[in-house]
Order: C-alpha cells, then sequence, then structure tokens
C-alpha cells in the first residue's frame, strides 16, 4: 500500500500557488491599481501547459481587478498586442478565478511545491510591507519548495527575513524592476509613479546582487530556489525557470 501511494504521488501534477496584488489606490499618482495581467497571464500558461494545478491567491482575498495599462483592451494601446492576456480576460471560466481569490491565509506550504508572486502597481504599496507575504515566501524557500516573483512583486525581497534574522537575498543574486524602466515609466505618463524604485533600494543592501537585463527586455535569474523576473515581459521566462527548478 504505502509503495503504491508513493507511486501515485511521484506521478501527480506539480502545484503552484499564484499570488497576485489585492487593487488599492496609489498614493504617487492617485490611480486605482492592481495586478499586471501579463505577469499572471503567461506564467498561468506556461504552468498548465505543462499540467500544473494552479491556485490563484491574493493576500486579502476577493476581487482582483488589475492594472488599466496592462489591460490589451484598454485605451492607450499599451498592452495591445498581449493575446494570451486577451483571452484570459474574455474565457469565462478563468476570469472567474479572479472574481473571488482566497486569501494566503489558506496556503498550506505542504500542498505546493512552489509559489509564484506576480507584479503590478500595487504591490509597491500592498506587498512591501506585509509581512504575513514575507512569511509566506520565506516559509516556502525554508521547506525547500520554489520561489518565483515577478517585475515589482520582487519589492517583497527588499524585506522578507528568514528565521535567524537575515534577509532571504543576502548571498543570492536576483533580478526585479530597473532604475531605467522606472525613468522610462515616468517619462512615459509625465509624473513619479512609485513610491520607490526596487533597484536602488537594492543597491544599498550589503551581501546581495541584484542584476538586471536590458531595458524591457525578457529577463529572470534562477539562483537555486529563488526566481526572479525583471519586468512584465519576463513572466514566461520566470516561470519557465520556475518549471526547471521543478524537474518536471
Amino acid at each position: 500500500m504505502s509503495m503504491n501511494l508513493n507511486v501515485m504521488d511521484s506521478n501527480s501534477p506539480k502545484r503552484v500557488a499564484v499570488v497576485a496584488a489585492n487593487p488599492c489606490v496609489s498614493s504617487q499618482t492617485g490611480w486605482p491599481i492592481g495586478f499586471w495581467w501579463a505577469e499572471l497571464t503567461h506564467p498561468y500558461h506556461a504552468f498548465t501547459e505543462k499540467g500544473y494545478k494552479v491556485d490563484i491567491y491574493s493576500p486579502e482575498g476577493g476581487e482582483l481587478v488589475a492594472d488599466s495599462f496592462s489591460d490589451p483592451e484598454d485605451a492607450s494601446g499599451y498592452s495591445a498586442h498581449d493575446i494570451l492576456s486577451l483571452g484570459f480576460k474574455k474565457s469565462s471560466s478563468h476570469s472567474a478565478l479572479l472574481k473571488d481569490t482566497p486569501s494566503i491565509d489558506k496556503i498550506d506550504v505542504n500542498d505546493y511545491d512552489a509559489v509564484f508572486l506576480t507584479g503590478g502597481q500595487s504591490p509597491m504599496y500592498t506587498f512591501i510591507s506585509n509581512e504575513k507575504l514575507h512569511k509566506l515566501v520565506v516559509d516556502f524557500h525554508a521547506a525547500g519548495k520554489v520561489v518565483g516573483i515577478v517585475c515589482h512583486a520582487t519589492c517583497v525581497l527588499l524585506k522578507a527575513k528568514t528565521s535567524d534574522g537575515k534577509l532571504l537575498v543576502e548571498g543570492k543574486t536576483w533580478t526585479g524592476f530597473a532604475n531605467d524602466e522606472e525613468q522610462f515609466a515616468d517619462s512615459y505618463v509625465g509624473m513619479k509613479i512609485q513610491p520607490f524604485w526596487i533597484e536602488e533600494e537594492a543597491k544599498k543592501i550589503e551581501g546581495t546582487n541584484f542584476i538586471t537585463g536590458g531595458l524591457f527586455k525578457p529577463f529572470a535569474v534562477r539562483d537555486g530556489r529563488l526566481i526572479t523576473g525583471q519586468q512584465q515581459y519576463s513572466g514566461g521566462e520566470t516561470a519557465r525557470l520556475v518549471i526547471e527548478a521543478l524537474g518536471v
């Protein structure tokens, strides 16, 4: 009986807990902000194409709202190229997954092989000081699970500490939204968008190695079981490194 159960477990699909940001309002711009479509849909597609089981959560639970610039149907046309997100948005079964997300309180680390944090503008307000979310990330890593984080969600790594009080990124190489990308975005809209810049803050941390891969180019870094992606064009690449780390 025990041998059969072990075989079944080894053949069962990998499970990934995706965490997307709850909506809020930017104190910088006054805009309603939330998650970024491509940073959720592209990893979701990569994982499900591999046969993984994916569950979508948010820190507080409830309905998720996307940043308008990430919407392929937004009047700005900024993300009009993103047909994967358009398909997810138009699919009733997929879009329903964002209507009433469970909170991260419902996540049992033992039930998943990986956690994946998606970015957007909201994480710079709702992730940066969320100790419950920081603990979840650290708990996954400490349990030998894979941790994937993309774009502005990497702000959690500026504060997430292990049980010995050290930053999780101490001694690690990682990436996130770059200073030159923040400068580009600010120039694009004509105002300062973010309350702080991740690269700028990361460079102040001793004993960690923050790197970037070019202006809005797909770029992701794997350092053991910690995998980070630079910006909205890096979601798929970050997911592929998570799949590589999971080995199936």
